[in-house]
């Protein structure tokens, strides 16, 4: 049923690629028997031995099998045909297995994700976990010492803003790739998060597919990594501060009559509303995928700080003349506190 091997390429036993793929020795046996599933090497001792492309052949039809494929109606289909066969089904295909490389390092958020594969020998296979939490805190301070190749995201749900916490992760952390599971998602949210750098995984997912999109994941991003645009960029952790002036009371100071001759407070306004604007612009431009995400992040944050400076500079400027926007008439009066309108 086999040949003998007399190759270097990688091989796997039968206990490993049980492991692997899911699929139980016993039952692999059987379908090499009935179905000729694949035709393993064979040791000099008459062991099954395993190439690379048997892994991913096994795991995708046992990907198959589970969604309701009959074995004997698959199990000699080509490579390509079971691909189509699996298009139809929900989610991406998994990858094939890279070539081998010492352990790639990963990190782990999640409520239910972290327990699961702590406990999952065959998800530590090629791979090393340098973080592991539930806590989006502790996950975030682990990041920068870290060194992770990939992130693995577990998320509930995914909405618009998604896409910007995941690329300001992968700059804090310094790695190339990231797999966010989610469970939920509106479809153009889980478009934004669909990127070179990001792969969205519908959950559930099982951990020894996880494994394989981890290492496939690691291996693209060594092969084909290109300068983060923003690894010199500080601030992306600094939350935006709120603003001092809402709307209404910058638009009753921009029109107001001044009982004096300073211009100044106009010329505040003025500048304040150009900042906000582009705040919030910049804002958006940061939701719209993860690509920019992190630059747009910096624009974001760094314009919130230079109008809280201007805003401080406005009401320190307007407590000094002693004027304030006085409700009703849209007049400038002295004497009333302006701070937090």
């Amino acid at each position: 049923m086999g040949k003998n091997a007399d190759t270097t390429e990688q091989t796997y036993r039968i206990g490993a690629i049980a492991r692997l793929t899911g699929v139980p020795a016993d039952t692999l046996r059987v379908w090499e028997r009935r179905y000729g599933v694949v035709t393993p090497l064979r040791s000099g001792k008459g062991g099954r031995l395993y190439r690379r492309e048997d892994v991913a052949r096994l795991a995708l039809i046992k990907r198959l099998v589970d969604a309701g494929h009959a074995i004997g109606s698959i199990a000699r289909l080509t490579g390509l045909q079971l691909e189509e066969r699996f298009a139809t089904l929900t989610g991406p295909a998994p990858p094939p297995l890279p070539a081998p490389h010492p352990a790639w390092r990963v990190a782990i958020l999640g409520d239910t994700m972290p327990a699961r594969l702590a406990a999952e020998p065959v998800f530590r296979e090629g791979l090393e976990i340098v973080a592991l939490e539930r806590d989006p805190g502790r996950f975030r301070a682990a990041l920068p010492g870290a060194q992770a190749d990939v992130l693995v995201l577990e998320y509930p749900s995914v909405h618009a803003e998604t896409a910007a916490e995941v690329a300001s992760l992968l700059h804090l952390a310094g790695a190339a790739r990231a797999l966010v599971v989610y469970a939920f998602g509106r479809v153009d949210s889980v478009r934004r998060l669909d990127t070179s750098r990001v792969t969205p995984l519908r959950a559930p997912v099982e951990p020894v597919e996880l494994r394989r999109w981890c290492l496939a994941a690691a291996s693209s991003s060594r092969a084909a990594s290109a300068p983060d645009r923003t690894e010199s960029l500080p601030g992306l952790d600094v939350p935006p501060p709120p603003r001092r002036f809402d709307s209404e009371a910058l638009s009753r100071l921009a029109t107001a009559s001044t009982t004096v001759r300073c211009e100044c407070p106009h010329h505040l306004v003025q500048l304040i509303y150009s900042l906000t604007a582009f705040e919030q612009y910049s804002a958006e431009c940061e939701s719209r995928g993860a690509e920019d995400a992190a630059l747009h992040a910096l624009l974001h944050r760094t314009t919130a700080r230079a109008r809280s400076l201007i805003e401080e500079a406005l009401a320190r400027l307007l407590e000094i003349e002693g004027l304030a926007v006085r409700a009703g008439d849209g007049r400038v009066s002295p004497g009333v506190d302006v701070r937090g309108m």
